[in-house]
């Protein structure tokens, strides 16, 4: 889930940046320390901007820096379990599909995809259901459930498990077919 956060904190502007805005300077170092990162409380930071109440600062004897107080704002994306949400499929591979959810891909395993017997199909590549014959390839939108999130270490480490196996997920056209079976039924 995609969320934006005000934060106060105190940051250490290097002398190297004494040139510049103290706005501008202050903005550099905020985006250094904060962007591309993974914080346990946040999640994935993607963007830190907007400082204001800038404090005049202080300089520590021996260090030649100011540190200066200030709130600003951050955009995180932190995925949270049970959440669901809708991404294109990025890459499909024998033993499952790769799902882009906001700046990561989530890894739906072959079990998890539908409750058809799914065979993998390398020409397409894709995964076809034996008995629905439901197709899923790459550049299909689909909805899903995030199952699992592990996110230790960096960005690269962070591992997401996806399942579209309960009913109200998938592609749309399977859920409007399964929509169209019930109206048919009654």
């Amino acid at each position: 889930m995609f969320r934006i956060y005000t934060i106060e904190d105190t940051v250490r502007v290097d002398p190297l940046y004494f040139e510049l805005d103290l706005e501008e300077s202050v903005l550099k170092v905020l985006r250094n320390r904060y962007e591309r990162r993974i914080d346990p409380d946040f999640g994935i930071v993607l963007a830190a901007w907007n400082p204001q109440n800038i404090s005049e600062g202080k300089v520590i004897p021996g260090d030649g820096a100011s540190y200066h107080k200030l709130s600003f704002d951050l955009l995180a994306w932190k995925p949270e379990l049970n959440e669901i949400i809708e991404g294109e499929i990025s890459e499909i591979v024998e033993f499952g599909a790769f799902v882009r959810i906001g700046p990561l891909d989530g890894l739906v395993h072959l079990s998890q995809i539908t409750n058809d017997f799914l065979s993998f199909d390398k020409k397409i590549p894709a995964f076809v259901g034996k008995e629905s014959k439901k197709v899923v390839k790459k550049g299909d939108v689909v909805t899903a459930k995030i199952s699992t999130v592990s996110m230790k270490g960096g960005i690269a480490d962070t591992k997401i498990g996806l399942t579209m196996r309960p009913e109200g997920l998938g592609k749309d056209e399977w859920l409007v077919a399964a929509e169209e079976k019930k109206a048919r039924k009654k």
